[in-house]
């Protein structure tokens, strides 16, 4: 049986139809705007779709997790839905979207006004928002009642939530994201209400993901002011967004990954390209280097600055690193002005293609032309650009 936990932030997403660029600290204004709650309605669309491919049959429990219930225990929760037991909060975080849903949950918790005194029904519905707390402790509760995966309804905020609260408790239990704030930059989140409840239901494994914020003040001045605020562990599947480009904020956070693998490997020869995506690793590194030429550096040290071909043929090691990034506009990640990384170089080395979500948007395919077709066609195919911290996207190498 799969055991969901699911909390709704039910003000997410108010304040963008009435142009507030975000809902932080603006709940009173949206309002007198005339703002209505979204994130009730993508709720109930994901858990909808989440019943319905229950009932199909959903894979069973993650490995030493029996969901609490046995093989007669039939008549409990979700009986109908067959696999599958809603944790949820009281009222609107969670458990009116899930009876609207058609969804029997298990009820764990309430919301509480800011001295902690727990509001249900109509109280609830006529009281402040809910707050940040309410679904930090959500989160707690859920971990303490080993759900499978939490799946959040908010935006960038309600992810920064969720996330640092599993890392408070030290948990690994896995997030996802239904999209229903203004600013959702983090590559948590489903590219839709319905795709979130299908990978709820399907999703067999798990990869290590960027949660990011924004400065909503400097959001609604014209700046985009974005910070790694935590990693969290995500279902593996198509339907999920990678992060926005944010500026140079994307290439920073891939450049400090590259820098965390060349570290912790003191044996490998790092060979990186010319261009300034790269040059942000090289800056990570901790020199400058040559901004259009290829440099040779390992285990702290710059071994050889604007190399040719011969020097870095003559610097290898056992183990080689070569990081480049695709000329923009044209895709070319060998061939176009980095000739000295040879096909001989390649051979030798494991590579590594960095570069911007943003460069990667204007590119349908990468390219390859570096004179020796045999090397060309080993490069050719699916590959995986670096294009966060942690995070990875497909090209296509052609």
């Amino acid at each position: 049986m799969r055991r969901i936990g699911v909390v709704v932030n039910p003000i997410a997403g108010m304040g963008g139809r009435v142009g507030l660029k975000g809902t932080d600290g603006k709940v009173a204004e949206a309002r007198e705007r005339g703002a209505q709650p979204r994130a009730p309605d993508r709720a109930t669309d994901a858990l909808r779709a989440l019943g319905e491919r229950a009932q199909r049959g959903s894979p069973g429990p993650k490995a030493g997790n029996t969901g609490g219930q046995t093989a007669d225990d039939s008549d409990g929760p979700n009986a109908d839905e067959p696999g599958l037991e809603i944790v949820t909060v009281a009222g609107q975080m969670g458990e009116d979207e899930t009876r609207e849903a058609g969804l029997d949950p298990v009820v764990v918790g309430e919301p509480g006004t800011p001295d902690g005194t727990a509001l249900v029904g109509d109280a609830a519905a006529a009281a402040s928002p809910t707050s940040a707390a309410d679904t930090r402790e959500a989160v707690r509760q859920f971990v303490a009642n080993d759900v499978d995966l939490i799946l959040f309804v908010g935006g960038d905020g309600t992810a920064v939530d969720v996330a640092e609260t599993l890392a408070d408790l030290d948990s690994d239990t896995p997030m996802l994201g239904v999209p229903a704030g203004v600013k959702v930059y983090s590559a948590v989140f489903a590219v839709s209400p319905e795709a979130a409840g299908r990978v709820a239901a399907d999703f067999d494994r798990t990869e290590t993901r960027e949660v990011n914020d924004i400065d909503e003040d400097a959001y609604r001045e014209g700046e985009v002011r974005a910070d790694l605020k935590a990693l969290a562990e995500v279902p593996v599947a198509e339907d999920l967004q990678s992060s926005k480009q944010v500026g140079g904020g994307t290439v920073e956070s891939l450049a400090a990954g590259v820098g965390d693998d060349a570290r912790e490997d003191e044996s490998a020869t790092y060979v990186l390209g010319p261009g300034s995506t790269v040059g942000a690793v090289k800056s990570e590194l901790r020199f400058a280097g040559s901004p259009l030429g290829v440099d040779v550096w390992r285990d702290g040290e710059l071994l050889v600055e604007d190399a040719s071909a011969d020097e870095i043929l003559a610097n290898l090691g056992e183990r080689n690193v070569v990081v480049v990034s695709p000329i923009g506009g044209q895709g070319f990640v060998f061939g176009r002005g980095n000739d000295q990384i040879s096909p001989a170089v390649i051979e030798r080395s494991a590579v590594e293609v960095v570069a911007s979500k943003h460069k990667l948007d204007g590119l349908g395919v990468l390219r390859v032309d570096t004179g020796d077709e045999a090397v060309d066609e080993s490069l050719r195919g699916w590959r995986k650009v670096r294009v966060g911290r942690f995070e990875r996207r497909m090209m296509k190498v052609v």
